[in-house]
């Protein structure tokens, strides 16, 4: 799969950031880029959403997140998986690219990039809204505590459509507790307005439109989220968050649900669940091409 980032050059080291997406970044908390995988690989990824939701899992493995269940769960709630690219290869083309790792690498100041976890998103027609956070919020078991993630549309993202929206300049606030609820929330700007309030400010919100393919890099710190889908197509999501290849567990705050991949005695993070993606000495973790070419049992 062909991994794009247009408008981006000249490339250095495998990096397609320039100083002015760098300096934007650094404004705002966020980069909107028209073009980053393309429409015919958005579109393909886009079909593997439904399989994957109804528990086909191309490689045998269930993701750590399956948080929609068709028998379980309201129609209109978006849909999200975690860590998809575990169960299906070409979600991982993706996923373990290392051409976005070094973007979010470059923006953050790493020497590389870790994948943290992957997020699958599906708001349906008339689909709710996700409850504006901050990733900060929730990577309090790493240590250092950042992340940069991209936000790969796989459909065309309108306001409409519900698409995420970023406050510009929030990545400069005080990180806030975990929201209360994350799907479907009563109102998605509950948190987002009492922290504008402590902070002094009126967010200002930023909606990511692009066609399939085009996204944006954002900084963990900024608010984000999404409103109602109102247009009735819904609308597809692929998100990458990445960490840095320095990144290890911290000593005493547990992650609920990545403590689980801690090895007893160690700190170090295993590369098998965590794996690097891009470093600016050109390593990455050995097992990725045997496992993109024939699954787990490749590798």
């Amino acid at each position: 799969m062909d991994i794009l980032i247009q408008n981006q050059v000249p490339r250095d080291s495998g990096n397609l950031i320039n100083d002015a997406v760098i300096k934007k970044f650094n404004a705002d908390g966020f980069v909107i880029l028209p073009d980053i995988i393309g429409n015919k690989n958005a579109s393909e990824l886009a079909t593997r959403f439904e399989a994957l939701f109804k528990g086909e899992f191309q490689t045998g493995l269930q993701p750590d997140e399956w948080n929609w269940r068709s028998d379980r769960d309201h129609p209109h709630d978006t849909r999200q998986i975690c860590n998809g690219w575990k169960s299906d290869l070409l979600i991982a083309e993706t996923v373990l690219n290392s051409t976005i790792a070094a973007a979010c690498a470059t923006l953050a100041g790493w020497p590389g990039a870790r994948l943290a976890q992957d997020n699958l998103l599906w708001k349906p027609p008339n689909g709710k809204s996700i409850g504006f956070h901050q990733d900060a919020s929730y990577t309090d078991w790493v240590v250092p505590a950042e992340m940069i993630s991209c936000w790969i549309s796989l459909d065309e993202a309108s306001s409409d459509r519900g698409t995420v929206n970023y406050v510009r300049g929030s990545h400069l606030w005080t990180v806030s507790p975990p929201i209360e609820k994350f799907h479907a929330p009563n109102d998605p700007l509950m948190e987002l307005e009492a922290a504008a309030r402590c902070e002094g400010k009126i967010p200002e919100l930023v909606p990511v439109e692009v066609s399939a393919g085009g996204g944006a890099i954002h900084h963990g710190g900024t608010w984000h989220g999404s409103l109602d889908e109102i247009e009735g197509k819904g609308r597809r999501s692929l998100v990458i968050h990445c960490i840095s290849s320095d990144a290890h567990f911290h000593n005493q705050n547990i992650g609920q649900i990545y403590g689980r991949y801690r090895r007893a005695g160690t700190l170090q993070m295993d590369e098998t669940f965590f794996p690097i993606l891009w470093t600016k000495d050109g390593s990455r973790s050995t097992f990725i091409n045997a496992y993109l070419l024939g699954g787990w049992g490749g590798v």
